[in-house]
């Protein structure tokens, strides 16, 4: 990952943080949210533009991809 710097408004900042807060991410991650959905999707993966989007509720769940994908094995 690659880090870059950014400046924001003081409004902005405060309606970034809240708006992370409510969604249950870093702010981080809401502005790469934001971002990706304002890049072209690539053509030979269109599905990712919906990566990261989907919300299990379980902060372990991008260890338990199988289970959240396929179910849980018997």
């Amino acid at each position: 990952m690659i880090r870059t710097q950014i400046s924001l408004s003081e409004e902005d900042y405060q309606l970034a943080k809240e708006e992370a807060r409510r969604l249950g991410i870093s702010l981080a991650e809401l502005f790469r949210r934001s971002l990706r959905q304002s890049l072209p999707v690539r053509s030979d993966q269109p599905w990712m533009r919906y990566s990261g989007f989907i919300e299990s509720g379980n902060p372990r769940s991008s260890r338990e991809i199988d289970d959240l994908v396929y179910g849980q094995k018997d």
